[in-house]
Parts: structure tokens; sequence; C-alpha cells
């Protein structure tokens, strides 16, 4: 008798156990032929995985990937791997799954072991690292990162050694050490270019180069690879496309073009990717074009989840508002000499505590010339004393004279 795996996909939406319990029943069932019962278990694994998925069991989704091995053994070896990874995937979509994971892909690398199946081990170490840089254990993804670079150079398999060397960059960029960050995208590029790479690594080959590239504040050269990234992972329908026009955006905001970031959202790309993330974007480039602390913290307050949990858009945000508090800051006390760091408060909208030790990093830094006087609690400005040039100009004429010399020692040495 075949089955009727749409009838069961229908029982997913109105009966979601039900259609648990029709899938794990298959799984324990024997088909009459061995080709069917292969077939009909692979299906079930597949679907039942992603009801659990979505129906957030991350305990059951591990218990599936756990008691499906029997059968995965009799299956080839590239269809095993094919399975078993995206099994592993899976968890990424479940909240507060980490840990699972990481445990459930540590039991799957010893399976691989005992199988004797290197690919699937190589492929699983390369997620097990990633998940530790998700998991901020980066000692641990560079000790594992080591072993598989050793091994995979020696194998000569590019297409995971690409893969890497890339996350290996990743790791780098979160400690931060950006020199062995680059160093390790560089290795990973010419291994990419040695072989055909496929779209989405080249994506993320560029995303990186992209978040290198405005670490080093070069803002203008990280616009164009986050601009490839977002056209190769839109290209493939990937949901990453949307944090690389985000990043795009960060860029254009960075540069003092906030006036810019309506046209690209507004863009034919760009349209299908509208939502929070681009909205919060749209925000803070309002609020920077508008000088306005006071937007500029209302974007981060409402926007809080797309802006604050994102490590690279939040650093360059904190620049960014220490440099705007600054610009309001100088504004604020330009015609005075001698001004209360209230009233400078009052006028900005931030405790007065914030504002204070801001004005004395920034005296510190001779932003401009001035003392704080806390016992009046006031802020005094000096003049801008004209620097004295005499000295330089002195040593520039010595400098000219001693080149004269010179000139007129070697014409006299060619009469002689």
């Amino acid at each position: 008798m075949a089955i009727d795996f749409a009838e069961i996909a229908a029982l997913e939406a109105t009966a979601p156990l039900q259609a648990i319990q029709t899938y794990q029943t298959l799984l324990v069932a024997t088909q009459p032929t061995p080709e069917e019962d292969s077939k009909v278990k692979e299906t079930a694994i597949t679907k039942l995985s992603l009801l659990l998925k979505s129906q957030g069991k991350a305990q059951d989704l591990a218990d599936l990937i756990r008691s499906s091995r029997a059968f995965l053994s009799t299956l080839p070896k590239a269809k095993t791997a094919k399975i078993v990874r995206t099994l592993i995937d899976l968890f990424s979509d479940i909240p507060d799954s980490l840990s699972l994971q990481v445990e459930v892909c540590k039991e799957t690398i010893d399976w691989a072991v005992a199988e004797k199946r290197l690919f699937l081990r190589q492929s699983l170490e390369t997620r097990l690292a990633a998940l530790y840089l998700d998991n901020k254990m980066y000692s641990n993804a560079l000790t594992l990162i080591a072993s598989l670079l050793k091994e995979l150079k020696r194998l000569d398999d590019k297409n995971v050694l690409v893969e890497v060397q890339l996350l290996e960059s990743r790791v780098f960029h979160a400690l931060p050490n950006l020199p062995k960050a680059r160093a390790a995208l560089t290795s990973a590029r010419t291994s990419a270019n040695s072989i055909y790479c496929p779209p989405l690594m080249q994506a993320a080959l560029d995303m990186q180069s992209g978040i290198l590239h405005a670490e080093e504040k070069d803002y203008k050269t990280a616009y164009s690879y986050f601009y490839e990234t977002l056209e190769g992972y839109s290209s493939q329908d990937d949901p990453r496309a949307v944090l690389a026009l985000k990043y795009m955006l960060l860029c254009k905001i960075m540069l003092n073009l906030a006036e810019d970031v309506n046209s690209i959202v507004n863009g034919k790309l760009a349209l299908k990717y509208a939502g929070r993330e681009i909205e919060a974007m749209i925000a803070v480039a309002k609020a920077h074009e508008n000088r306005s602390l006071l937007e500029f913290e209302q974007a981060l307050t409402k926007f809080k989840d797309e802006l604050g949990n994102d490590r690279i858009v939040r650093s360059h945000l904190n620049a960014l508002y220490d440099t705007l508090l600054e610009q309001n800051l100088l504004r604020i006390i330009e015609p005075y000499s001698r001004v209360e760091i209230t009233h400078v408060a009052e006028l900005v909208k931030l405790p007065t505590s914030q504002v204070e030790a801001k004005l004395s990093q920034m005296i510190l830094d001779k932003v401009f010339n001035g003392i704080l006087d806390q016992g009046a609690g006031c802020l005094v400005v000096f003049e801008d004393t004209p620097v004295d040039k005499t000295y330089e100009t002195a040593l520039e004429t010595i400098k000219q004279m001693n080149n004269v010399v010179e000139s007129l020692y070697e014409q006299a040495a060619q009469l002689n």
C-alpha cells in the first residue's frame, strides 16, 4: 500500500502531534520492498524534522537524529552526509538550542568516525567550529580549525578548505585580531580562485571582505563588496541578502551620505527586502542627517533587536553616536567662554554625568582648549592661542640654505 504523504502533510496544520506520531510510526514500520522502505523512511525523516523545527521541538529533533543513525548507515555516503548536515542545520532556526546543537554535533562526529565516513566528519567538524564561534568559544573553534586545515591541505579538498579558511577569518575578526582575519580571508580567496566557487560561497567571501574593510574605516570599498554580496544572495533567494543590504546602508551612513539611503532602499533590488531591519537603518540615517541625538536614541530604543543584537552594526553605530555627540557639544559650547554643564546637558537632552565625561574626554583628546570647573559645575573654554611658527620657519630656512650651499659646492667642484 502506497503511503499518502500529502494526507499527512494536511494534518501538520490542523493536528501537528498526530502528524508527528504518524511519521514516527513510518520510521519503525517495514515496507514490502527494501527500495520502498528506504524511500519512505528517508521522506519521513525529512518531513518530520521540518515539522519538529516549525514546532520548536529541539529535544525531539535531537532524538530523531540519534534514532535515525541505524537507518542512515544503510544509505550511500553522499546521501547520508547531505541528510545529516540538513538535520543539524535545522537547529539554527530553533531559539535557545545552541548548546543542544553542539552536543548532537559532537555525538554525530563520533558516529561518523566509527562508521569511517571521512567527508561527513569533516563537514560536521566545520559545522561544529561555526557553532563554537556562535557560542563565543573562540579557543575551541581555532583548535578545531587548525586540525581541519592541516588535514584538508593534505587531501587538497579546496571546496571545504575555502569554507574553513573563511570560518577562521570570522573567528579572528570576533576576537578581534584583524591582521590574522585578513590573512585567513586572503588564503580563502586564493583557494577559491583555483576552483569553481559556488555563488553562495562567493557571496560569503564578499561579505567578510566588506566587514573587514568597514573595520578599517574604508567604507567606500566595503560598500562595493556588500553590493556584490547582495547580488549573490539575491540571485539564490538567500535570506542573508537583507543583512548585506543593511550593511550597505550602514556604509552610506558612515560616509555621511545618509541622503543616499532612501534611493538605495527604493531601488529594484532592495524593494523585496523591506522590513524592520531596513526600517531601523532608515531611522538611523534620518537621525544622522538631522544631526539629532534624540532621534538617534529613539531609533536605538525602537529597533533594539535589529541594531543592538548585530555586533558589526552596534560597533559602528557606537562610533557614529560618539561623533554625533561630539559635533553637537562643539556647536553648543562654541559661543561661550564659560557655561554650566547642566545647561549643555539640557540642550542635548542627556544626563549631566554623561555630558561631563564626554567633555572631559574631548579636552584630553585636544578637540578644544578648556577645563572643567567641577566645584562650580562649569566648563571654561579658552581661546585657541596662535601657534608660534618662528621655530618651524627658521628650520625651513636653514634647510633651504643648506640646499643652496650644497648646490654651489657641486658647481664649484665641476669648474675645478
